[in-house]
């Protein structure tokens, strides 16, 4: 019967987990990172944000990808356990100075702030392999089509 208490009680923290979790609409997820200002922040564009995070997570706030060496991405923005945040697991530097679970709920203020982090390192968005494969160089209007919002859509160069 305790086995039996054990599993409900971990269904139901996974049952909050996914409940707190959300897949963004385009338009939905443009305007809040617009909001919270993501448009022309380092020279990138809400398009840039929103190219990017379609590849890394289909704007899928709970998507977690593990990768060869060990470490995890997690959320919207992908944002690596080695690096920006601290798993209990991978040895980090957890440099946005966060749990990696709390990147994977709704609310995106904390993702944002990170993400904001890393483009700010010497890297900038080229941090995201995605990103320099499928948005720089690339027509990102497309992104921000039909959402009724008033934006800059011409991308930062990349750097040389």
């Amino acid at each position: 019967m305790e086995a039996w208490g054990t599993v409900v009680a971990i269904l139901a923290t996974l049952m909050v987990a996914t409940v707190d979790a959300k897949i963004y609409g385009r338009c939905e997820l443009a305007v809040k990172l617009d909001k919270e200002g993501l448009n022309g922040f380092k020279g990138y564009t809400i398009g840039d944000w929103m190219c990017m995070a379609h590849y890394e997570s289909g704007f899928d706030t709970s998507f977690v990808d593990h990768n060869p060496d060990g470490s995890s991405d997690y959320g919207i923005f992908q944002l690596n356990s080695a690096w920006w945040c601290d798993n209990g697991v991978t040895p980090t530097w957890n440099l946005c100075h966060m749990d990696c679970r709390d990147l994977l709920n709704r609310h995106l203020l904390d993702d944002i702030l990170c993400a904001k982090q890393v483009v700010s390192s010497r890297n900038g968005m080229t941090a995201w392999d995605s990103w320099t494969k499928h948005c720089y160089g690339h027509d990102l209007s497309e992104w921000l089509k039909g959402c009724n919002m008033r934006v800059r859509i011409d991308s930062k160069k990349m750097n040389s």
